[in-house]
């Protein structure tokens, strides 16, 4: 069972992004997923979600209307989109997949400990 990451990189601010969590070992059709990313010395951050079917998402208030997630079950595939990057984005991406049924996905999507799976993270480096 392994989740990777990968598409970050380093871009200038108003710049774009486009990351990419691929699965092996398991369907991700099957789990919902969440975006985290973190830098050293804080805690892991919610940055956006996403339901089992890619109908319902949610967002921090600090990415929304910028970052847009999205997946593709049949490649068993999950992407997000960073827009009009800002320094304050920078950071490792990590892309997890929790086995939420849809009722228990409102109350646990921005929580990391409430994840199964977790993918090595991507740098992603917002700078002039």
């Amino acid at each position: 069972v392994q989740l990777q990451a990968f598409g970050g990189g380093l871009v200038q601010p108003g710049g774009s992004l486009s990351l990419s969590c691929a699965a092996s070992g398991f369907s991700l059709d099957e789990h919902a997923i969440g975006w985290f990313r973190q830098v050293p010395g804080k805690e892991r951050e919610f940055v956006a979600a996403i339901v089992k079917a890619g109908n319902v998402d949610y967002y921090a208030d600090s990415v929304k209307g910028r970052f847009t997630i999205s997946r593709e079950n049949a490649k068993n595939s999950v992407y997000l989109q960073l827009n009009s990057l800002k320094p304050e984005d920078t950071a490792v991406y990590y892309c997890a997949a929790g086995a939420f049924i849809r009722s228990v996905w409102f109350g646990a999507r921005a929580y990391p400990s409430k994840y199964n799976y977790w993918g090595q993270g991507t740098q992603v480096t917002v700078s002039s």
